[in-house]
């Protein structure tokens, strides 16, 4: 029988290699036999997630506070930890990652920092963290960590963010110049303050039409889906389609969660769908590490026979959810 606290840091301890998962092995990126690779991973992403998460649920904030918060931590990862915002050619890959829609001026490219700053935001912290939520209905909005356990996670993630700078730039060597560094920090202070400006949950809301939680799921696979699906060659007509498709997703979950009738159900809908985005644009993806063979493709059978099984867990356990 598991002891009382790791019941209660249950869904701690998952979220924290969810995260992780879903940010690398699930998209596609990363194969199946670098799931060791954790080790750094999760204090990173999990690490990152759980302090968003507990941050908001402590202070009584709601769903808009955690998405504004998880975009304060993709600048910080693609400006700080990675570099990718600024580097024009990241672990000397030849990705080419800000030639499309760059910027001279600013040394970045439009469409890379748009598209990585939305897998972070919406994937790699919000998908996580509503995936998990659902699996723990009846804790869903309260904290899961002690003062402790946020120490803990707190150190994990500052030792993981060094580890996985300090890596980076030994690999590439490369350093991004002071002004560029000053601007995202300034822009990554400012989303921070105004995550927890946001008004709290709403206690009452709005009358209005609610699709179904199977609408909301397909709504959510399409539009993950034709997010990943949009060519970088595009170049700025690619900035435009992920704006428009971005601000259009958005406004649209702000409007809909406000309503009367949208519960947990609805949320899990939206975190599902567009978590199956990744899992099945991951047989086509090019991985960043390995060369997409039977193994990485067995890896990208496996995490989304993964997924599928934790939707139904979550789905049942949400079912009898009112609100």
């Amino acid at each position: 029988m598991a002891k009382p606290w790791v019941r209660r840091a249950a869904p701690a301890i998952g979220l924290f290699f969810i995260a992780p998962l879903v940010a690398e092995f699930l998209l596609g990126d990363l194969p199946i036999n670098l799931v060791g690779t954790l080790v750094i991973l999760a204090p990173l992403y999990g690490g990152g997630a759980l302090l968003i998460r507990e941050a908001v649920r402590r202070t009584g904030k709601g769903w808009p506070s955690i998405f504004v918060l998880a975009f304060a931590y993709a600048i910080f990862e693609e400006a700080f930890t990675t570099q990718t915002l600024f580097n024009p050619n990241y672990l000397h890959l030849n990705l080419h990652l800000l030639d499309p829609a760059y910027i001279p001026a600013l040394g970045i490219g439009i469409w890379w920092t748009i598209f990585v700053l939305t897998l972070h935001t919406v994937w790699s912290i919000s998908v996580s963290i509503g995936l998990v939520e659902a699996l723990v209905p009846d804790r869903a909005t309260t904290p899961w960590l002690g003062r402790i356990g946020l120490v803990v996670t707190g150190v994990l993630f500052a030792l993981a963010a060094a580890a996985s700078t300090a890596f980076e730039i030994k690999q590439d060597g490369f350093v991004a110049s002071i002004p560029q560094f000053a601007v995202a920090a300034i822009v990554c202070a400012v989303i921070v303050v105004a995550a927890f400006w946001l008004p709290t949950r709403l206690a009452v809301r709005a009358p209005g039409w609610i699709p179904s939680r199977w609408l909301v799921g397909a709504g959510a696979l399409a539009a993950g889906s034709v997010f990943l699906l949009i060519p970088k060659a595009w170049g700025w007509r690619a900035v435009v389609a992920y704006l428009v498709l971005d601000f259009a997703v958005i406004a649209t979950v702000l409007m809909l969660s406000h309503r009367a009738g949208w519960g947990r159900q609805h949320r899990l809908a939206l975190a599902g769908g567009a978590a199956l985005a990744y899992a099945w644009h991951a047989f086509i993806q090019n991985p960043a590490v390995g060369s997409g063979g039977r193994v990485d493709r067995i890896g990208n059978a496996v995490f989304a026979a993964s997924l599928i099984v934790l939707l139904v867990i979550a789905g049942r356990r949400t079912a009898a959810d009112v609100g």
